[in-house]
């Protein structure tokens, strides 16, 4: 239905509406993402300075019961030097009431162990009956005690990495060394504390070598080496942990390649160091509630102002469905035109078919889906021009008549564009191609496969040259053709026990990238790169993945083979593949050798 000039001027007035309209949105949005992001660095600061603070609350906290056990402790052996009890025993050789009297004094000070040990270093008794009557003459509290007046202590390891604290001191009368005092303090009770935390807490001597932990396998080593024997992600894993955690950058450290803050106190005792590892998981959750609510907030904003448009939307869409009316009038007319010429087309197929020759019932298969679909719609649209210029003409408006034949030359334009398009298709060349690293599309093309990865227990090894491997290549088809690539492998490998994917890239005349697989091979590799030639299920893949992809190399100036592993590029003499998976390989010239041959 052609326009009045009060629908012209309707347009004109609503066009700039529109445009202002889409403005507001765009500033909108900005302004949500700047709010977002200075919000989310200033609460992340903020709550980090916090969590800090509570960290070193809690490992002052700690620290200081650490330093009671060991105050406590070492009162007793000078307490028990002095004990006449003992010195008696020690005098007399009787001890069948020592061991009693120890037990009696742990039960009442809470210490570990007590042990007495007579001039020779035998123990005479102890807390631990099970120890009674070993020499203990080589122990280093033993010796140490000997040569000192003073209350001695020793951190002694033991099988397994952990230590013995204890204090030892000397019992002497009139001169004589009557045997020695031993006192343990239990320590390993704020191991256990420790460990039910959700924080990692680690001592360390004036040597650096940890003594306590949360982590018993932390125990007897040095903290850079603790903390890299207990990080088993990885350094993929911390990378792309790195690159993802907001929190804080660089993080203190990492834990199973968990970014973790560092909090470091000094204890006042023998050069001890306390280290608190605690994560960034508190300032994450804190952080995103404050976020939800700013993006509720602004949600809620915008679709009022939605609704606000969507009126004024629906006022127009009033004038549309009057126009409507008369289309569909026109429309009926149009399909009565349509099934009569069809059942004529129809009429035609048939006596063609009969006379066709094969090439062009060939050439007819692969060009009639995109030609039917790229000119059906000019071809109906012109149709429906034509209608309307034929009842202008009827009604004597010959100039709105014109402005529906220049539609209708537009629509030619339109369609000999498309047939230049197709053309242009079936050449097949690129605008795009550019120096790229190899290995950056390798890497972007497995970040964009991430999501499908994690899905699977899938092993992926990567040998990758130090140095960029630069090749002539439109980037987005060449990640287009990896990505297939592990795609296909992904397929591959769904029903093997052990899945692994290896990608190998070497550089010689050329550059060579390899996506081995271990799955069950390629059953015909002659027809592989075939179009819709497929061994998936119905459903699950029509063929096309690895033609585009060959056909994309060959683009490049490169190329694109496969065969199975160990076939040396060939299949088995009866067709069948043989076992280990197979290997795909991208070729590309390197740049400055070949990059003529791939422009």
């Amino acid at each position: 239905m052609p326009q009045t000039d009060e629908d012209e001027e309707e347009q004109g007035q609503s066009a700039p509406a529109s445009w202002r309209i889409r403005l507001v949105y765009t500033a909108l949005a900005l302004i949500g993402l700047a709010i977002v992001f200075i919000t989310t660095n200033l609460l992340t600061e903020r709550f980090s300075e916090t969590t800090r603070n509570r960290a070193e609350l809690r490992i002052a906290l700690y620290s200081g019961n650490i330093l009671a056990d060991l105050q406590r402790s070492s009162v007793v052996p000078l307490l028990l030097s002095g004990d006449p009890a003992l010195i008696a025993a020690l005098n007399e050789g009787i001890y069948t009431a020592t061991t009693r009297r120890l037990i009696a004094v742990k039960r009442e000070i809470g210490v570990a162990s007590i042990m007495l040990l007579d001039g020779d270093g035998r123990v005479a008794g102890a807390t631990d009956r099970n120890v009674l009557g070993q020499n203990l003459r080589a122990a280093p509290y033993f010796v140490a005690a000997q040569r000192s007046n003073e209350t001695i202590f020793t951190a002694t390891p033991r099988d397994g990495g952990a230590f013995d604290f204890t204090y030892a001191r000397r019992i002497v009368q009139d001169g004589r060394n009557l045997g020695v005092i031993v006192v343990a303090a239990d320590l390993m009770k704020h191991e256990r504390t420790w460990a039910s935390l959700q924080d990692s807490v680690l001592v360390t001597n004036s040597e650096g070598v940890v003594i306590l932990a949360s982590n018993h396998r932390w125990r007897g080593k040095a903290v850079d080496a603790a903390l890299t024997s207990s990080d088993g992600a990885g350094a993929v894993a911390r990378a792309l942990s790195s690159a993802t955690d907001w929190a804080k950058d660089p993080p203190d450290a990492y834990l199973s390649g968990e970014a973790v803050m560092r909090t470091e106190t000094r204890m006042t005792f023998q050069g001890w160091r306390m280290v608190d590892f605690t994560a960034y998981d508190s300032v994450r959750a804190q952080v995103n509630g404050v976020i939800a609510l700013e993006i509720m907030a602004m949600a809620i904003f915008s679709a009022v102002l939605f609704y606000m448009s969507s009126r004024r939307a629906k006022s127009q869409s009033v004038v549309l469905l009057r126009e409507s009316v008369e289309l569909r009038k026109l429309n009926a007319r149009l399909n009565r035109e349509i099934a009569k010429r069809e059942k004529v087309q129809k009429t035609l197929e048939v006596a063609e078919t009969s006379l066709a020759q094969s090439s062009k019932l060939a050439a007819l298969g692969e060009m009639s889906a995109a030609v039917s679909h790229e000119l059906n719609q000019p071809l109906a649209a012109m149709k429906t021009y034509l209608a309307g210029a034929r009842l202008l003409l009827e009604r004597k408006r010959p100039d709105e008549a014109l402005s529906s034949f220049q539609r209708i030359d537009d629509l030619i334009d339109r369609m000999g564009a498309i047939t230049r398009q197709l053309k242009s298709y079936a050449r097949k060349g690129g605008d795009a191609v550019e120096a790229v690293d190899l290995r950056a599309c390798l890497s972007s093309a497995l970040s964009m496969m991430e999501p499908q990865l994690k899905t699977r227990a899938l092993r992926i090894g990567r040998t990758l040259p130090r140095t960029p491997v630069m090749v002539m290549a439109d980037r987005l088809r060449l990640e287009q053709v990896i990505i297939n690539l592990l795609r296909n492998a992904l397929d591959a490998t769904k029903d093997v026990a052990d899945p692994s994917v290896e990608l190998l890239m070497t550089v010689g005349d050329d550059a060579v990238l390899s996506v081995r697989d271990n799955g069950t091979g390629i059953k015909d590799p002659s027809a592989i790169f075939e179009p819709f030639y497929t061994t998936k299920k119905q459903g699950e893949g029509v063929g096309l993945g690895l033609a585009i992809s060959s056909s994309i190399m060959a683009d490049l100036g490169g190329r694109l083979t496969a065969r199975n592993a160990g076939s040396g590029g060939a299949a088995g003499a009866n067709g069948a593949a043989p076992t280990g998976g197979a290997i795909f390989d991208i070729i590309l010239p390197l740049l400055g050798s070949k990059a003529k041959a791939a422009e």
